[in-house]
């Protein structure tokens, strides 16, 4: 229908050519068709680009054993430490050891001038046996006036005076026998002897000085090493469980790592103290290990995992997989179709690199552990192979 002079804006009439043109038979069926594609055009709705699925890491949730685990920082110090001191005095004579040594209790160390303690000794037990012989003759007196007094051959007072000497007399034998125990302690003393099983120190005193009892420094001191224990501190709010667990036959288990040393060892807890420390608000805790090889040492510090129990069969993720959102924590699990669904969990005790999941998913599921920050809800996803692991390298002689 050719278009009417009413249906043409005022102003139309400003455009004489754009009229001859629309009037134009020959032109009236190319207009009609270019209006008919740009209808078209203009009815067709723009396609929706298709987004590319989101490349992500994932893991399969597992069952497994979950420990509970009480981190501290712990000082080893010896089981026994003795300073070993004289109790006499005299000049050094012999020291039998060697700095560092492992020494057995009983075992000689040093030995100190003993004559002076052989001869009081021996006066000791010179007195000793003159005052045995004299109370001996004293009581032989005494009853015979004891018998005699009877047949009224003496008075009551001599055989009272005869009977009273040889009571004295056996006093002094018993002084004397004080004083013969203590010239045998003096004289057996000065052969000291390892009073436990350990390892020594540095020698303070060198053979040839004059020692005296008592005296600062300590001759040399003796570490028990074999077995050593750990002291550690735990925040209070530990305790109630370090308590219910460790309350049974059955000791809890404890794992210290020293600096430098791969390997761990492993003890057992045999303290817990008797409260606790009110300005730090912990309680002290002391574990003991065999330490058979020797990588626990006196005055060393290491790190301390106390197992308190072991949760069993529960469902394991790796923890970079758990992540937390306004609502609570929540995973992303991918289905058979690539898709990754929100999945709202409760996340338990963490365990290294893996945490429980008290609720929310089981085992065998499928988690995003890598790349949940380009996910939405409901989007595809494509699953990141492995890089391939790289070739063994040559020698460097050059050999393969």
């Amino acid at each position: 229908m050719m278009p009417s002079e009413r249906s043409t804006p005022k102003n139309f009439s400003q455009y004489p050519r754009v009229i001859a043109l629309l009037t134009n038979p020959r032109n009236q069926r190319k207009v009609v068709a270019v209006a008919v594609v740009a209808l078209a055009s203009a009815c067709t709705k723009a396609a929706t680009p298709v987004k590319p699925p989101v490349t992500v890491s994932v893991a399969t949730a597992e069952i497994g054993n979950a420990p509970y685990v009480v981190h501290a920082n712990g000082l080893v110090e010896p089981a026994q430490s003795v300073a070993v001191q004289s109790q006499v005095g005299g000049v050094l004579t012999k020291v039998r050891f060697k700095e560092g040594d492992e020494v057995r209790a009983g075992q000689i160390l040093f030995e100190i001038d003993p004559r002076p303690f052989k001869a009081a000794l021996d006066q000791a037990l010179a007195v000793q046996a003159r005052d045995e012989a004299n109370a001996a003759a004293l009581q032989r007196d005494a009853d015979r006036y004891a018998s005699l007094v009877l047949k009224d051959f003496v008075t009551k007072s001599q055989a009272d005076q005869t009977a009273g000497q040889a009571a004295a007399a056996k006093s002094l034998v018993a002084a004397d026998r004080a004083q013969v125990e203590n010239a045998r302690f003096n004289f057996e003393n000065a052969t000291i002897a390892a009073p436990i099983t350990g390892k020594t120190g540095v020698l303070f005193v060198k053979q040839g000085n004059l020692v005296k009892p008592g005296s600062n420094p300590p001759l040399v001191v003796i570490n028990q090493i074999h077995p050593i224990d750990v002291h550690f501190t735990v925040p209070d709010r530990e305790l109630p469980l370090v308590q219910k667990y460790s309350d049974g036959k059955k000791k809890l288990r404890v794992i210290v790592t020293p600096r430098g040393v791969a390997s761990a060892e492993e003890g057992e807890l045999n303290m817990l103290d008797n409260g606790v420390d009110t300005t730090t608000g912990t309680v002290t805790l002391k574990a003991q290990f065999l330490n058979a090889a020797g990588h626990l040492w006196p005055g060393q510090f290491v790190a301390v995992d106390v197992q308190v129990y072991v949760q069993e069969n529960a469902v394991l993720v790796p923890t970079s997989s758990v992540q937390t959102g306004q609502d609570g924590q929540f995973v992303f699990i991918v289905t058979a179709e690539k898709t990754a669904v929100v999945r709202p969990v409760t996340a338990g005790l963490v365990v290294g690199d893996r945490t429980v999941i008290e609720k929310g998913i089981d085992a065998g599921m499928v988690v995003v552990t890598d790349g949940q920050s380009r996910l939405t809800p409901n989007a595809k996803v494509e699953v990141a192979q492995p890089a391939p692991a790289a070739k063994a390298a040559r020698n460097p002689g050059g050999a393969p």
